[in-house]
């Protein structure tokens, strides 16, 4: 019976230290698998709002791809503003009101502008020929504060005179978007290239439901 107790008492002093090596394991497998959970939940998140900024990016592609084909003077259903002279004589002739400063979101450059040795030295850290989409601060006519645009106002306050992008549906009438943290926008731009050409970009920029998820399309369009 002594051999038994004594046995016994050597042997009852190793389940706390066992105890103790399983509570470790199992809260470094829990840790583990929260911080996995929590991973996934933004990856997850960042990519839907990636897609909702490409969504809303397309979105104002489009329509300013509708823009350009606007009639001079014909207020749209819903629009805030009518493009008026901006189309007159039409596009396919000489595009009227398009300048380096981008009035009314319509942007041109002379052909020098678009040389290839231009691109290979401006870079976004050194904009020495910097695109009309780029950031302000870059030497671009994206607007970083859209205080003064045509849809941030409502009735005699719109202010349809303004330089750099166009917000989503501002002549089109397009309905705005929801979900986003702030309405698309886009750029037209007349690249002439040639003497014959009547060549447009047209530059959108979408956001998600955060301001850091953000999406820039480019598309073309030829007037024959």
């Amino acid at each position: 019976m002594k051999n038994s107790i004594e046995k016994f008492k050597s042997v009852r002093g190793i389940s706390l230290p066992i105890v103790l090596i399983f509570l470790v394991v199992i809260s470094l497998l829990a840790t583990v698998g929260i911080r996995r959970a929590t991973v996934n939940e933004a990856l997850s998140r960042n990519q839907m709002d990636h897609e909702v900024a490409r969504q809303a990016a397309e979105a104002a592609l489009r329509d300013g791809e509708r823009d350009l084909f606007l009639s001079s003077g014909l207020l749209q259903t819903n629009a805030l503003c009518d493009r008026g002279e901006d189309r007159e004589g039409g596009l396919k002739l000489a595009p009227p009101n398009f300048d380096s400063t981008c009035p009314r979101g319509q942007c041109f450059f002379t052909k020098a502008y678009y040389d290839a040795s231009n691109f290979d030295t401006s870079t976004a850290t050194a904009p020495v020929n910097p695109q009309p989409w780029w950031p302000i601060d870059k030497g671009g006519m994206w607007n970083n504060t859209i205080a003064d645009k045509p849809s941030d106002k409502t009735g005699a306050n719109i202010n349809c005179i303004f330089t750099g992008a166009v917000p989503f549906g501002t002549f089109t009438g397009t309905p705005r978007l929801n979900g986003v943290v702030r309405q698309p926008e886009y750029l037209l731009e007349f690249v002439n290239i040639s003497p014959d050409a009547r060549l447009f970009r047209v530059t959108a920029r979408g956001f998600g439901s955060n301001a850091q998820a953000e999406v820039v399309m480019q598309s073309y369009i030829n007037f024959e």
